[in-house]
């Protein structure tokens, strides 16, 4: 080889080496740039996917709560109707039945919720004893169970005075006659408010007979009625039973009823033209002879 090509073969080398000297930097400087940022990504990587992770948690926690959230904000938007029923009593104290037209378990069009107590106007006016005999008689004040609940004020109604308490704190007060009249009145109290009130009248032992013996007139009258109304529709019933049991014997016995007036006007106009030509014929008979005399002229 040549002292040339020897010396142009060291500057191609050392060219290429300073070269690759010199890109060397430079392409470590660049994985070094690229390494910063997949560096940076990788630390922002876990944050990424812890946040990811708490996002996906709250959404499961989220959907786990969506179905009760669903639940109750339907069952806060079924609007519940309530419907009171009839009180047991048009006065005083009584129970009622508190009822839900919309919203009943089974789908039931009506349920009962619960039984409630109800009130009336305060003066029942005069009531009935529950027992009474010739000696005594038993009144009974206005109440609901429990019976201790109230508070029971008896009172002997005296006219043009003031009324008398008596001593008797119970619902139940046993009265024995007099030889007049008495009238008693009691009020029931809840709270110390009066809630019902009602009156009785006890009649003597006399007034209570005559009552009596009166009393049977009026229901022998009340028990005659009754009995030929009873009477009388069971005959109409049975006459109605007879007519559809027997229903085409009596269609024919009917009908032969309406034929027997038709066959009989119609004899009768039959027996009508006979007649009339009856009559008729002995005029004819002497035309007749009239015309014979006169042909055999």
């Amino acid at each position: 080889m040549s002292p040339g090509g020897t010396g142009c073969s060291v500057g191609l080398l050392l060219t290429v080496g300073w070269l690759l000297l010199a890109g060397l930097p430079s392409a470590r400087g660049t994985n070094v740039t690229a390494a910063v940022p997949d560096a940076g990504l990788a630390h922002e990587g876990p944050g990424e996917g812890e946040e990811e992770m708490e996002n996906n948690d709250s959404e499961t926690a989220e959907n786990d709560a969506a179905p009760e959230t669903e639940e109750d904000v339907s069952n806060r938007n079924v609007v519940k109707e309530v419907e009171f029923g009839m009180c047991t009593v048009t006065c005083g104290i009584g129970i009622r039945e508190v009822l839900l037209t919309n919203g009943c378990p089974g789908g039931e069009s009506k349920c009962i919720v619960r039984v409630e107590e109800c009130r009336g106007p305060i003066d029942c006016g005069w009531g009935k004893p529950i027992s009474e005999s010739l000696g005594s008689v038993k009144l009974a004040c206005i109440h609901t169970s429990p019976v201790n609940r109230f508070r029971y004020m008896w009172k002997l109604l005296r006219p043009d005075q003031q009324s008398i308490v008596l001593e008797n704190d119970s619902a139940i007060l046993e009265v024995r006659r007099e030889n007049h009249p008495l009238a008693f009145e009691c009020d029931t109290l809840d709270n110390n408010e009066i809630v019902a009130t009602i009156k009785f009248t006890v009649y003597t032992s006399n007034e209570l007979q005559m009552r009596r013996s009166s009393r049977p007139d009026t229901d022998a009258i009340l028990v005659f009625v009754l009995t030929i109304g009873v009477v009388i529709c069971v005959f109409v019933i049975f006459i109605l039973i007879f007519i559809i049991v027997n229903w085409e014997a009596v269609k024919s016995f009917w009908g032969a009823k309406i034929l027997t007036p038709e066959v009989q006007s119609e004899q009768s106009s039959v027996r009508y033209k006979d007649s009339t030509s009856l009559d008729q014929s002995p005029t004819e008979m002497p035309g007749e002879d009239d015309a014979l005399s006169e042909w055999n002229e």
